[in-house]
């Protein structure tokens, strides 16, 4: 056995920064980055990313760098309801100072065009 081997990344890891430098130590992830991994997520079926949808109800981030993302979908019945949490949990994962990310999949309040961005609303000609 070689001692010399270094383990390999588990989900609960957290990511640390690179620089010129090497690693830095790792503080709870930014919030604004936090944001963006969630903006960077598409429902197939509408060309607006799910926070500017207003998807997005909360997001919780703990000192030690768990999050726990709670978002909805625009429908019950949403074809794209097993795979949108699952990229939300994955783009997250990728911030550094994430550990583990938590995401649910909650219905109430129910979602509806009014919790859409201006942004979004002028994308999708709906004023």
């Amino acid at each position: 056995m070689n001692d010399d081997v270094t383990p390999a990344p588990t989900a609960t890891s957290v990511h640390t920064a690179w620089t010129p430098a090497g690693e830095t130590p790792a503080g709870p992830p930014a919030e604004e980055a936090v944001i963006a991994a969630c903006a960077s997520v598409y429902d197939p079926e509408i060309p607006v990313n799910i926070y500017e949808l207003g998807l997005i109800y909360a997001i919780e981030i703990e000192p030690g760098g768990q999050v726990r993302v709670e978002m909805s979908l625009t429908a019950p019945g949403c074809p794209s309801a097993q795979e949108l949490p699952d990229q939300v949990r994955e783009a997250v994962m990728a911030v550094p100072g994430v550990a583990a990310c938590d995401v649910e999949v909650v219905w109430d309040p129910p979602w509806d065009p009014s919790r859409m961005s201006e942004e979004a609303r002028l994308s999708l000609n709906m004023f």
